[in-house]
C-alpha cells in the first residue's frame, strides 16, 4: 500500500564528519542518515565544506561550454561515457526497460567526465571501462571543473563512512568496492541556445525518470523547479535544493547492498516550458558508481528485507554496461525489473 505520510527531502548535516568531531556526534549523525535513506532515498546536505568560490567557478565553466554554438560542442562528441552528448540523444527511462510516455528522447544536453584507468595502480584496468576525459576549448574550464571534482569526489567518500556507521558495518567496508571507482561527474543543461534544431512539440521530457547506477549521487543544482521524486505514495513530487545544501540520492548498488531497505529513488525533470522556451535550469551530478571489477552482493542483515527475496550478485561492469545501453544506445535494460515496476505504477496512478 502507498505510503500516505507526507512528503519531505530530509536535511541532514554531515559537519561531524567532514570537521572531524567525536563519535557522539557522529553517531546522531548516522542515525539521521539512516532514517533519511530509509524513508526517502534523496537528503539535502549541509556541512560539506565545499567552498562557495569552487562552485561559482563550476557554473562559470558550465556557462562558458554550453554557450557554445551545437556544432562546435558536437565537435566533443567521443564514444563512451565522456565528452558531449546533444539534446535528445539519450532516453533515461530505457535504462530501467521502459518506453517514455512521450516516445521521445530526452530534451537535455550534458558534458561528462571522470576517472581514468590510469588513475589508478591497479595493473588489469581498461581504457574501455573507465574512458578518456575530453578538454573543451573554453576559458579555465579545465581547472574549475576539476576544481569541484575533487570537492565532490571528497563528499562522495565521506558519505560512504556515513554510510557504513548508519548500517552498523566497518568504517572502511567500502574500500574494497570503491577504492579504483569508475566516478562520472556530469553536467546538464536545460535551455538550448536560440536557433537550436530540437522541437517543443508536446511534452518534452528534460530527463526521464531512472535511478542512479552506482553507490551514490552527489548533485548540485540551480534552485529553479524541474527535479521530482517519486515518494512512496507513488506520486512524483517536486524538490529543490535548499540554500547551501547539495542533493545526494542513493544508487542502485547501494539499493542491492541494503535489499531495498534503503532505495534507489526514481527521479526524472520536466522542464518548465514558459512561452514555447524552457526556462534555464542547469545541475552537475558527481555519480560514485563502484569499481568497475567489483561484485555487488545483499549485505548479510539484510537478506530477510523485501520479505526475504535479495537480489542476485552482480558485477559492477555489467550492471553499468546494460544501464548505459538502455539510456545510450535505446536497447531496454531487461534486468531493471523492481525498478521498472515502480515507474509503471506510477505511470498508472497518474
Amino acid at each position: 500500500m502507498p505510503d500516505s505520510s507526507p512528503f519531505s527531502v530530509p536535511v541532514v548535516d554531515i559537519s561531524a564528519y567532514t570537521g572531524k568531531l567525536g563519535a557522539q556526534a557522529r553517531a546522531a549523525v548516522a542515525r539521521a542518515m539512516d532514517e533519511a535513506c530509509a524513508t526517502v532515498g534523496f537528503v539535502q546536505i549541509l556541512g560539506h565544506r565545499v567552498p562557495d568560490d569552487v562552485i561559482a567557478g563550476l557554473t562559470e565553466a558550465v556557462d562558458g561550454f554550453f554557450a557554445l554554438g551545437l556544432q562546435e560542442k558536437k565537435a566533443y562528441q567521443v564514444p563512451g561515457n565522456r565528452g558531449y552528448s546533444p539534446p535528445k540523444s539519450e532516453s533515461l527511462s530505457l535504462s530501467l526497460g521502459v518506453e517514455s510516455a512521450s516516445r521521445m528522447n530526452d530534451f537535455f544536453e550534458a558534458f561528462n567526465i571522470g576517472s581514468e584507468a590510469r588513475w589508478f595502480e591497479e595493473p588489469d584496468l581498461s581504457e574501455a571501462d573507465y574512458g578518456i576525459n575530453v578538454w573543451p576549448d573554453v576559458d579555465a574550464f579545465r581547472p574549475r571543473v576539476e576544481a569541484y571534482y575533487d570537492h565532490a569526489a571528497r563528499v562522495a567518500r565521506t558519505l560512504m563512512t556515513v554510510f557504513a556507521d548508519a548500517l552498523g558495518i566497518p568504517g572502511d567496508f567500502f574500500e574494497h568496492l570503491t577504492d579504483h571507482s569508475v566516478d562520472v561527474l556530469r553536467m546538464n543543461n536545460y535551455a538550448l541556445p536560440e536557433g537550436t534544431d530540437v522541437s517543443l512539440d508536446g511534452d518534452p521530457t528534460g530527463m526521464g525518470e531512472h535511478t542512479d547506477f552506482g553507490f551514490v549521487t552527489v548533485l548540485w543544482a540551480d534552485q529553479v523547479a524541474g527535479l521530482q521524486v517519486l515518494g512512496r505514495d507513488n506520486v512524483w513530487h517536486d524538490v529543490q535544493p535548499i540554500d547551501g545544501a547539495l542533493l545526494i540520492n542513493l544508487g542502485d548498488l547501494t539499493a542491492r547492498l541494503t535489499n531495498d531497505r534503503w532505495m534507489s529513488t526514481l527521479h526524472r525533470v520536466k522542464p518548465p516550458v514558459i512561452d514555447g522556451t524552457i526556462k534555464r535550469r542547469r545541475s552537475v551530478a558527481f555519480f560514485h558508481d563502484g569499481n568497475i571489477d567489483a561484485t555487488v552482493a545483499t549485505l548479510p542483515s539484510h537478506l530477510d528485507a523485501d520479505g526475504g527475496m535479495a537480489y542476485e550478485p552482480i558485477l559492477v561492469r555489467d550492471h553499468i554496461a546494460a544501464k548505459l545501453a538502455g539510456s545510450r544506445q535505446g536497447k531496454a535494460n531487461t534486468a531493471a525489473v523492481r525498478e521498472a515496476s515502480r515507474v509503471l505504477a506510477a505511470q498508472q496512478g497518474s
